[in-house]
């Protein structure tokens, strides 16, 4: 019998973006110069983008996991659903908040951004430690219920469910975060699905983001050693 560490994660990559795109959006936040029109409008732009996909993550979780977990063991999701159900609350008023900044008096901003930025902290704390119950209360009750291969066509509806601009705009913070090996799989499972022209703007998206090291492993990966210094 496989160990809970072979089993296959579900949760496993679009999490580490997740918390790549929170931090990094809290850590925008807390460096804002809220009194720079261009500034604060870069950072309000991105905080709006990651309310966007953390909403879309729960709608598909919602509709995908925890249905396949309610499915085969009744009740079983009632934890993380319940948090879920808070965490659309919390967006609606940081999204509420993005809103009054943008249309607040310029004197008033400081004291907002300073505020927003915590409220943020506070959504990012939480959701840190509610990925960490997905990953192992969840996943005990998937790997309970499924095999591996029903685990994965879970996943396989659940990104087929996503539509394009949205798989490709959230790779920009999941592919960065991954290892290289977890990078490499991925890519080559998408080399196979998407056109050419798209691929390359794929590894284009992706070149300035990772080091030289792991760009280089990725190359040899891919057979493409010979675009390892592009």
């Amino acid at each position: 019998m496989q160990s809970a560490n072979q089993r296959y994660n579900i949760y496993g990559t679009v999490h580490k973006g997740l918390r790549t795109f929170m931090s990094d959006t809290l850590q925008r936040c807390g460096r804002t110069d809220w009194q720079d029109p261009a500034d604060s409008a870069q950072s309000l732009a991105q905080l709006r983008m990651l309310m966007e996909v953390c909403h879309s993550h729960l709608q598909h979780e919602d509709a995908f996991v925890h249905a396949a977990m309610d499915a085969r063991r009744p009740g079983s999701s009632n934890t993380t659903l319940t948090d879920h159900h808070e965490h659309v609350l919390a967006i609606k008023s940081i999204l509420a908040d993005i809103a009054e900044i943008e249309k607040s008096l310029p004197f008033l901003r400081d004291v907002m951004g300073s505020a927003l930025y915590r409220r943020l902290a506070l959504f990012v704390a939480e959701n840190f430690e509610h990925m960490a119950v997905e990953e192992t209360d969840n996943n005990a009750v998937l790997w309970a219920c499924y095999s591996d291969a029903e685990i994965l066509a879970i996943e396989h509806a659940l990104v087929a469910s996503l539509p394009p601009e949205k798989k490709m705009g959230f790779m920009r913070w999941i592919l960065p975060s991954v290892s290289a090996g977890e990078r490499a799989q991925m890519l080559c499972g998408m080399r196979q699905g998407v056109p050419a022209e798209a691929f390359d703007g794929v590894l284009a998206m992706l070149r300035p983001l990772i080091s030289g090291n792991d760009w280089d492993k990725l190359m040899r990966a891919l057979g493409c050693g010979e675009l390892s210094a592009a």
